[in-house]
């Protein structure tokens, strides 16, 4: 089954750190760069980092560069995403997203709050 299956969202204060995950099945995972989304309740989604086939380019969104940080296993088939001094303007719903094969994982929610 070709599928995109995120974990590791939750509840964190202001400041604080969260790793998510997303593990690939059912399509050659190294041979595909990979995306993480994001969305806000009332908002657009947005990109958030890409991350080429082989991990060898990252590219972040300028509202979360120097904070956050794309990575994959492709041994695993996963791709992460660190998540460091997170702020409430990050609260949203992270998918990640396998851009040439317009595949979207389920959603993972990341909630930033005192």
């Amino acid at each position: 089954q070709v599928q995109l299956v995120e974990s590791g969202g939750g509840l964190v204060q202001p400041g604080g750190s969260l790793r998510l995950s997303c593990v690939a099945s059912g399509f050659i995972f190294n041979l595909h760069g990979m995306a993480w989304y994001r969305q806000a309740p009332g908002k657009d989604r947005e990109v958030v980092a890409y991350i080429n086939n082989l991990g060898r380019e990252e590219d972040y969104a300028g509202s979360v560069e120097g904070r956050f940080t794309v990575s994959r296993d492709n041994g695993k088939n996963t791709m992460y995403l660190q998540m460091d001094r997170l702020v409430p303007e990050d609260t949203a719903v992270y998918s990640c997203n396998a851009p040439a094969l317009n595949l979207w994982g389920q959603g993972t929610q990341v909630t930033v709050s005192a």
